[in-house]
């Protein structure tokens, strides 16, 4: 494997998940984040991840992976969407219905989804607008790097091996995207290594990235536009009863 990509690999397996763990334990510390802290959060985060993807890109052409290789390219579209509408559908409702249950729990049992949308997830429509930007972005830059660069170089170096190329590739780049996600605890590291299997297989399924990047950006505004309104109505309709009790 040529060295750039061994460097990539260790850019996103170790530093890229060691720094967003310290970054979002830092931010939930914090007693709140107003709407500048929010904003400049997510604009950095836009800003670092099509960095990343712009050197990643560089680095992959010059190593000739082809677009192909890399996903980027549709042959059978009539297919791919409908592979896309499904996947993106199936996945939100998915998501709709675990931050629903999460809602319904009492608020010191909700756990890390309920503390990170407090602080992190937008609060008003300009934060909103902007988050909508970042989830666009973390779809895109995320499925270029897991399921096209790194399945593409997982793929040629098992090419003459006897473990099945087409496997390593989805073992081993669906266990780098759950470690990226390292902030969210054993958790969300093991529901987003699931959601890389499934990735993976759309990718492969379909041919390209199509599919995973348009399910990876509904399921975060999902997550980013949905959850607040909901952790908010469940802690309203809690609070009858809390009173209640109290009085009692």
């Amino acid at each position: 494997m040529p060295w750039d990509f061994i460097l990539i690999l260790f850019v996103l397996g170790v530093l890229v998940p060691w720094h967003g763990a310290i970054r979002i334990k830092r931010l939930l510390a914090q007693p709140a984040l107003t709407t500048s802290e929010r904003l400049s959060l997510y604009a950095s985060t836009i800003a670092f991840q099509w960095f990343i993807v712009a050197i990643v890109a560089w680095r992959a052409f010059s190593r000739h992976l082809t677009p192909e290789e890399l996903g980027l390219t549709v042959s059978a579209p009539w297919r791919t969407v409908l592979i896309a509408v499904i996947l993106t559908a199936l996945l939100c409702v998915n998501q709709w219905a675990s931050l629903r249950r999460i809602a319904r729990l009492p608020e010191d049992q909700r756990g890390f989804m309920f503390r990170f949308t407090e602080k992190i997830m937008p609060h008003s429509s300009p934060e909103a607008l902007v988050f909508t930007a970042l989830a666009c972005t973390a779809g895109m830059s995320e499925e270029f790097l897991y399921r096209g660069f790194l399945f593409a170089v997982f793929v040629r170096a098992f090419a003459n091996s006897a473990f099945p190329a087409l496997i390593a590739a989805v073992l081993i780049s669906s266990a780098l995207f759950a470690i990226g996600h390292l902030y969210q605890g054993w958790r969300g590291i093991i529901t987003t290594l699931v959601v890389g299997f499934l990735f993976s297989g759309v990718r492969i399924w379909s041919g390209n990235l199509l599919s995973p990047v348009a399910a990876h950006i509904a399921a975060d505004l999902v997550a980013g536009l949905c959850a607040p309104r909901l952790f908010r109505a469940g802690s309203e309709l809690q609070t009858p009863t809390v009173a209640g009790h109290v009085a009692e």
